[in-house]
C-alpha cells in the first residue's frame, strides 16, 4: 500500500476575531488544473467542469483522480469539505466513458454508495451532468422512501447501467431483480464508508460486493478511516494506494516556525469552540447565542428526533426569535418532508436548521456560518463530520459544542484526536427562557387538547376511582358469568375437575393424619369439616365426607362413560370403570 500526503498550511482566526465569509476559496486548491492531469480527462469532462466553476484540483482530486483513472484501487482519507464528491465522480465517469461498446439495457457498469438518503440525492445531483456526458448509459437513484415497485417498473422498463444510492435499497433491489447483468462491471465507489458500516449496512454492503466481478476499480471515500474500513478495504480492494490529506495550522505569529505546525482532522479555516455550563442553563445560552446570530446561517445539532421536534415548536414562538427563519430535520420524517426541508435550508441565506445526526455527513449546503452541538456525540469521528459542515473548501466557518462540567474531559479527549478547541465563557446574563418556552409548549392546540384530556381523567379516577376499578366486577360475578358461556359438557368436565382435586387434597391430608403429622382438629379444620358442625364435627364429617366421596364416584363413572362411548370401545370403557371402583373403594376403605 502506498501512501500519498498532502498538508495544507493555513493560519486560523484568533478566538475573539469575527469570522467572515470568504467568496474566493483558492488556498484550499492547489497549482494543478483539472486539464493538466495525467491520464488526461476527456474533453466532454473538461468542459463540464469548466462549466460547472472548477478549474483548479484540491489536494484530494489531484492525488486520487490520475490513480483511479490509472486502474488502481483507493482508500481516501481526507478531511471533510475537502471536495471528495468529485474526486470520485471524475473518474467515475471517466472510466465508463472508455468502455469500447454501448451497454445493453441491464448491463450494470458502475455503482456509487452512501449511507443516507441526502447525501445519495446530493452526489446524484452533483454528477448527473457529467453522467449525461454518457447518452448511451441510464442511470438511476435508489433510496428509501419511494416505493420499490415503481423503481423495479421502470428498471424493467427503461433498463439502468450506473446506480447511486443507499446500501440497503440496492440490495433489496439486486435481491428482487435477476435480470441485472453485473459481468462487464467496471467501479464500484463507497463514499463515507466508516458510517456504512456503523450505521449497520455491512450484511448488506457484503451482499453487493459479492455479487459483483473481482477484477473491477474500487473506491473507498471517508473524512475519517476507521478499523472497520480498514477491514473491508481488505476483503474488496486489490493492491489499493492510501491516500491521506490533512490540514497544518499555524498559530499567529509563528508563522516562520515549522515546528509549531499540527496537523488537524477539521477543515481548513474552521474555528471551534466549546461552553460549560449547568443543564439548566444549556437552553437559556442556546437561545442567547441564536439572538445575537439572527443574521447567520446556523445548523444546530441534537441527539434525538424527539428534541428536534420539541425546540421546533419552541424557538418560533420565543418572542426574540419572531421572524427567524427555523427548519426542522430529523430520520422519521417522511421523504418528501426531509427533502423540502434540506432545500428550503440550502436556498436561505440566513436562519436555523434543528436537525439530528441525518444532516451530519457529507452534505454540502452553501454558506453556513456556524454549527452548534447542543448534545455532544459520543463518537469524535461524528464530532468532525458535524462541524464539518462549515467551513467547506477553505471557506471561513466556526463551530461551538454545550458541555456539562462533569464533560469536561471531552475537550482533551477531542484534542487528542487532532481536533483543536478554544473555550468560550458562559453568560451569567442570559435571558432564563423556560417560563416562556413552558407557556409556548402549552399554546400548542394538539398538545393542549391532550393535556386537558388528561387533567379530566386523573380527576374522575381521584373522585370514582380509577375507571378498570369502578367497572370491576366481583370474582363470583366474573366465575358465574364465565360458567354461563360454557356448554353443559363443558361445565361437568370443570365441576369434575375440581371434584377430583378436592378429593386428592382430602386423601393426602387423611394419610398425615393416619402418620400422626396432624390430629383430628387439624384434619377438620384444613379439610373444612368443622364447619358443618363445632359440637361434634367426627360423624357428622365422616358423612359428609362418605356424600363426597359417593357423588365423585358417580361424576366420574359418568364421565369415564361418556368417553367410552365417544371411542365405540366398551371393552375399554368397562376396564376403566373397574378400575376407577377399585382405586376409590380403597380409598373408602383407608378413609373408614
Amino acid at each position: 500500500t502506498e501512501n500519498f500526503r498532502s498538508p495544507l498550511e493555513a493560519t486560523p482566526p484568533p478566538p475573539t476575531m469575527a469570522v467572515e465569509r470568504s467568496d474566493a476559496p483558492s488556498r484550499a486548491l492547489t497549482t494543478t488544473r483539472f486539464s493538466d492531469l495525467r491520464p488526461s480527462l476527456s474533453d466532454p469532462v473538461l468542459e463540464t467542469l469548466t462549466l460547472g466553476g472548477f478549474r483548479f484540483c484540491t489536494p484530494v482530486q489531484a492525488a486520487t483522480i490520475p490513480l483511479l483513472c490509472g486502474h488502481k484501487d483507493v482508500a481516501v482519507d481526507a478531511a471533510t469539505g475537502s471536495g471528495k464528491t468529485l474526486a470520485f465522480v471524475v473518474p467515475f465517469v471517466e472510466i465508463l466513458r472508455r468502455c469500447p461498446s454501448p451497454p445493453k439495457s441491464n448491463q450494470v457498469m458502475g455503482m456509487i454508495i452512501s449511507p443516507t438518503r441526502e447525501l445519495s440525492s446530493q452526489i446524484y445531483n452533483v454528477a448527473e451532468p457529467f453522467f449525461s456526458t454518457m447518452p448511451n448509459m441510464r442511470s438511476m437513484l435508489l433510496v428509501g422512501g419511494v416505493d420499490i415497485k415503481s423503481d423495479i417498473k421502470k428498471i424493467e422498463d427503461e433498463g439502468v447501467n450506473v446506480l447511486v444510492g443507499t446500501p440497503g435499497k440496492l440490495h433489496d433491489i439486486m435481491e428482487r431483480l435477476d435480470v441485472l447483468d453485473f459481468r462487464n462491471f467496471e467501479i464500484l465507489i463507497l463514499d463515507e464508508a466508516d458510517r456504512l458500516l456503523d450505521m449497520g449496512f455491512q450484511k448488506q454492503i457484503t451482499s453487493v460486493i459479492s455479487r459483483l466481478p473481482k477484477l473491477r476499480r474500487t473506491g473507498l471515500f471517508s473524512a475519517t478511516q476507521t478499523e472497520a474500513v480498514e477491514e473491508l478495504s481488505r476483503a474488496g480492494l486489490r493492491n489499493p494506494v492510501r491516500v491521506e490529506v490533512r490540514t497544518e495550522t499555524k498559530a499567529v505569529g509563528d508563522v516562520g516556525n515549522s515546528q509549531d505546525l499540527a496537523s488537524s482532522r477539521t477543515p481548513l479555516g474552521l474555528h471551534i469552540e466549546y461552553m460549560v455550563c449547568e443543564a439548566p442553563n444549556k437552553s437559556s445560552q442556546l437561545v442567547d447565542f441564536l439572538l445575537k446570530n439572527t443574521s447567520m446561517k446556523i445548523i444546530v445539532y441534537f441527539m434525538t428526533c424527539a428534541c428536534v421536534d420539541y425546540w421546533g415548536i419552541i424557538l418560533p414562538q420565543l418572542n426574540m426569535l419572531k421572524g427567524s427563519s427555523i427548519i426542522s430535520l430529523h430520520g422519521k420524517m417522511k421523504q418528501s418532508a426531509r427533502e423540502k426541508a434540506l432545500a428550503s435550508f440550502t436556498a436561505l441565506s440566513s436562519g436555523i436548521l434543528l436537525c439530528t445526526d441525518v444532516a451530519a455527513r457529507g452534505l454540502d449546503i452553501p454558506g453556513v456560518d456556524w454549527i452548534v452541538q447542543y448534545d455532544p456525540p459520543q463518537d469524535p469521528n461524528v464530532f468532525i463530520h458535524r462541524v464539518g459542515r462549515t467551513a467547506r473548501i477553505g471557506r471561513q466557518g466556526s463551530a461551538i459544542v454545550f458541555l456539562l462540567p462533569k464533560e469536561d474531559a471531552y475537550v482533551e479527549f477531542l484534542r487528542l484526536r487532532r481536533v483543536p478547541l478554544k473555550e468560550r465563557q458562559c453568560l451569567d446574563n442570559a435571558e432564563d427562557i423556560v417560563p416562556q418556552a413552558c407557556s409556548c409548549h402549552l399554546k400548542d392546540k394538539a398538545r393542549e387538547k391532550q393535556r386537558q384530556k388528561t387533567l379530566q381523567r386523573k380527576e374522575a379516577d381521584a373522585f370514582h376511582g380509577p375507571k378498570t376499578e369502578r367497572n370491576k366486577k366481583p370474582d363470583l360475578e366474573k366465575a358465574a358469568a364465565i360458567t354461563r358461556k360454557k356448554t353443559g359438557r363443558q361445565r361437568r368436565a370443570t365441576q369434575t375437575k375440581e371434584d377430583d382435586e378436592e378429593l386428592e387434597q382430602e386423601y393426602r391430608l387423611l394419610k398425615k393424619l393416619k402418620r400422626g403429622a396432624i390430629d383430628e382438629d387439624e384434619y377438620e379444620k384444613l379439610t373444612g369439616f368443622r364447619n358443618f358442625d363445632e359440637e361434634d364435627p367426627s360423624d357428622d364429617n365422616l358423612d359428609e365426607l362418605g356424600k363426597k366421596t359417593s357423588k365423585v364416584k358417580k361424576i366420574k363413572g359418568a364421565k369415564h362413560k361418556q368417553r367410552g362411548n365417544a371411542k365405540g370401545s366398551a371393552r375399554n370403557s368397562k376396564g376403566n370403570k373397574n378400575s376407577k371402583g377399585k382405586s376409590k373403594s380403597k380409598v373408602n376403605k383407608r378413609r373408614k
